[in-house]
């Protein structure tokens, strides 16, 4: 489940939810022809959000799950925002803040998710995709935000990645990461596969349609 807002191509029927054709789900889709297929991603989306509107589709017969969720839980757009308009000071307060979240209440969410996909399609391959580092350190870019707060968005990446395997792991289901495949396209590196700050905020920082074929496409593909 990955709308990829910014990706382009947007099923008209998705509305705000931007399911993109060239995000990794349809990609997949339109490359190994399912018997079924439900794209039930939306941009924005919580853990709740999956648990109250996304787990429809599935059932004891489903075949393949995928799903990257956390980031909107831990404040991924106001701590966007913040770091983009308000300065290094407020950026790093904020970005601690969401650290703090994903390691005292985003467990207990990531559990919830995971218990409701094993509970509806408990024989199901489930791979959890995690999130590519944002920037390049010490890279390119000489305007925008400070090192320090590229520095500090990227460990709370990282935090929401560690967290994330660990709690795949201990549900029995594939964690993939991405980091390896975005190696050299992150923001700053000149060759990114990411958008950098757009407006609205909600669509910065996501893969590009590039970054979704040659990035998440393979890693979810070796997965599954």
């Amino acid at each position: 489940m990955s709308s990829s807002p910014r990706a382009g191509s947007y099923d008209s029927a998705s509305g705000p939810c931007k399911r993109s054709a060239y995000s990794y789900p349809a990609l997949w889709a339109a490359a190994h022809s399912p018997s079924s297929f439900s794209f039930t991603a939306c941009s924005q989306a919580t853990t709740g959000d999956v648990v109250s509107k996304q787990l429809g589709p599935l059932n004891s017969s489903t075949g393949l799950v995928s799903i990257t969720v956390g980031g909107n839980d831990a404040g991924f757009a106001d701590t966007m925002t913040t770091c983009a308009v308000q300065g290094e000071s407020a950026c790093l307060a904020r970005v601690a803040r969401a650290r703090k979240y994903i390691n005292t209440a985003l467990p207990h969410r990531f559990d919830t998710v995971y218990d409701a996909i094993k509970g509806k399609a408990p024989h199901t391959r489930v791979v959890v995709l995690g999130y590519a580092r944002f920037f390049k350190l010490n890279g390119s870019c000489s305007v925008g935000l400070s090192e320090r707060s590229r520095a500090a968005i990227n460990a709370a990446a990282n935090d929401i990645n560690s967290l994330t395997k660990k709690r795949a792991h201990d549900h029995g289901f594939r964690f993939a990461d991405v980091n390896a495949a975005f190696a050299g396209h992150e923001l700053c590196s000149g060759r990114s596969w990411l958008h950098s700050v757009t407006f609205p905020i909600d669509e910065s920082y996501r893969p590009t349609a590039i970054g979704q074929s040659r990035g998440y496409l393979p890693v979810f593909s070796s997965a599954a």
